[in-house]
């Protein structure tokens, strides 16, 4: 699997994982979110080995990127907020970021 895909499946199942234990602590969802929640969460570390790279730490350095864009989608489609243009800019820098960490020559 190429790493943008294996990065963008990542980011949904950690902000999946992560929402879940934000609802049933701030939203007051039963107790119960927590079981898909850490089961996405684990496929979230699962997803990222899955990177070709000798080196975790810069995995998880593109994969940074890759997150802030995919929760600021999450923020649109799933909380129904409009990212505002700092939003947007600052995730446009972060994603370009993360392009130079994956696309580099080594």
């Amino acid at each position: 699997m190429r790493p943008f895909a294996i990065y963008a499946l990542a980011a949904v199942a950690e902000i999946a994982g992560c929402f879940a234990f934000w609802g049933w602590l701030r939203m007051g969802k039963p107790a119960w979110w927590l079981v898909p929640g850490v089961a996405s969460l684990i496929a979230f570390a699962w997803l990222l080995t899955m990177v070709d790279s000798p080196a975790a730490g810069r995995v998880y350095a593109a994969y940074g990127g890759i997150y802030i864009v995919a929760s600021l989608l999450w923020l649109r489609l799933a909380e129904g907020f409009q990212p505002d243009r700092w939003d947007l800019m600052g995730a446009a820098i972060c994603l370009a970021g993360a392009a130079v960490i994956i696309a580099a020559p080594r």
